[in-house]
């Protein structure tokens, strides 16, 4: 058997160039571990992570490397799409990053479009902001064009909308003084002229300042129910007042000697109030702008706007009692304090909104509160009608308990508690005070 296994074994090649150079340098123990032939290493696997290395090409006859090992080497393929995901986030929103003027813009930016801290985690950032800080230091390096640098004096309140809030108290103070001085038709002309002397200005004081709409668009059909809420501070208790108790035959003779009873010292101090609005709106945007450079998280930014807001509403209502008092006692006027603040509330709340980009919900609860009041008011004169007496049981109620002032307060007052609601979800927000790009 020994002498039979001698025979079968194969022997070491003898013949003339049986090896070639390789193989004898090989054999001769000249060469590396790695550089033996394929023959010698062992076979990679699925299961190994060591590739087996493939012969050049002219040796060994071009042998083609095994399936195993073509599997290893595609995997690396797909890591690699991930490799900056930074990268990829910035070309996602590339204009946002172009246009912005600070980090904190980009903040913004990100959170408006649903981008919040445990997303920023997942791009290996404790937060919003920490990655829109990366984001702008990498703008100039990976983007074409350069930020821009932060206007040095977008904080400082210009001298132009600063005189314009004050024109809408200072020409209802002259309609006021002219209906007062003047009797019969130039009362009419007077009152007539003032309108919409004052109208106009309050179109113009809105259209600049903290209080415009970040296009400085027009406020479009929420105006005229602004309009409508002023109106009926203005006229609405004596008609309603008349309503219930039967008239409006025989009404009584009003502070301004005509014959319908108007309340004056409500649209005089909310007029007045303008300005108080705009400085105590550009005053909580400064603030908010602060806190937004010096937070990081969206929830830190959060909480520490949300106590701004209620302190520069409570600021605002402070300023508007101190007018109302001042007026009521000037024009000799019971001080509806109730009605006033709440209209005022509500009004400040919705401009407020509405300056910082979110017109929706002003423009739905400004189009209930008008619809309640102008309801309550035809319901009572319905009520004449043969059997339809019933209608007008709900607003005489209200006005035979608490006067005909209830109605506005109620209305005004449950409106401008939903915006404050409202406000104080999406105020607190990073985007809702990112640098619009104003015209000029």
């Amino acid at each position: 058997m020994s002498d039979l296994g001698e025979r079968d074994r194969p022997g070491t090649p003898n013949s003339p160039g049986a090896w070639d150079a390789r193989s004898e340098e090989w054999a001769a123990g000249g060469t590396d571990e790695r550089d033996r032939p394929a023959l010698a290493a062992p076979r990679p696997t699925a299961a190994t992570a060591t590739p087996a290395r493939t012969p050049a090409a002219g040796q060994d006859g071009d042998r083609a490397a095994p399936a195993a090992s073509q599997t290893y080497e595609r995997k690396p393929v797909s890591p690699r799409r991930g490799a900056d995901p930074v990268k990829a986030l910035m070309h996602h929103h590339r204009e946002l990053c172009e246009r912005a003027v600070d980090p904190l813009e980009i903040a913004a930016g990100l959170e408006a479009h649903g981008v919040t801290d445990r997303t920023a985690a997942r791009f290996r950032h404790r937060d919003v902001f920490s990655l829109a800080e990366e984001m702008y230091a990498r703008v100039s390096r990976d983007g074409d064009t350069p930020a821009r640098p932060a206007p040095a004096t977008a904080s400082r309140p210009h001298a132009g909308w600063l005189l314009l809030t004050l024109l809408p108290g200072t020409l209802c103070a002259a309609t006021v003084a002219a209906l007062r001085l003047t009797d019969g038709r130039p009362r009419l002309v007077a009152a007539a002229v003032g309108t919409a002397a004052v109208t106009l200005a309050l179109r113009v004081a809105l259209r600049r300042g903290p209080l415009s709409r970040p296009d400085r668009s027009p406020s479009g059909a929420s105006a005229t129910w602004v309009y409508w809420l002023v109106g009926y501070a203005l006229l609405g208790n004596g008609l309603l007042h008349a309503a219930v108790t039967g008239g409006p035959d025989g009404l009584p003779t009003g502070r301004a000697g005509g014959p319908w009873p108007v309340t004056l010292a409500p649209v005089l101090a909310v007029t007045l109030s303008c300005a108080p609005a705009a400085w105590t709106a550009h005053l909580f945007a400064v603030r908010a702008r602060r806190r937004l450079a010096t937070s990081r998280g969206l929830a830190e930014f959060a909480a520490a706007v949300r106590p701004l807001l209620f302190a520069m509403c409570a600021l605002f209502l402070g300023a508007l009692a101190a007018l109302l008092t001042v007026c009521a006692a000037a024009l000799d006027e019971p001080a509806a304090h109730a009605e006033t603040l709440t209209l005022g509330a509500l009004l400040f709340l919705a401009r407020l909104l509405t300056a910082h980009g979110f017109t929706h919900a002003p423009a739905v609860v400004l189009t209930a509160t008008a619809t309640a009041q102008a309801a309550a008011l035809a319901a009572v004169f319905a009520a004449r009608l043969p059997g339809c007496a019933a209608l007008a049981v709900p607003t005489e109620t209200l006005v035979t308990a608490w006067g005909p002032g209830s109605l506005p307060a109620l209305t005004c007052g449950a409106a401008a508690l939903v915006l404050l609601v409202h406000a104080a979800r999406k105020l607190p927000r990073a985007s809702a005070h990112a640098e619009p790009e104003r015209p000029s």
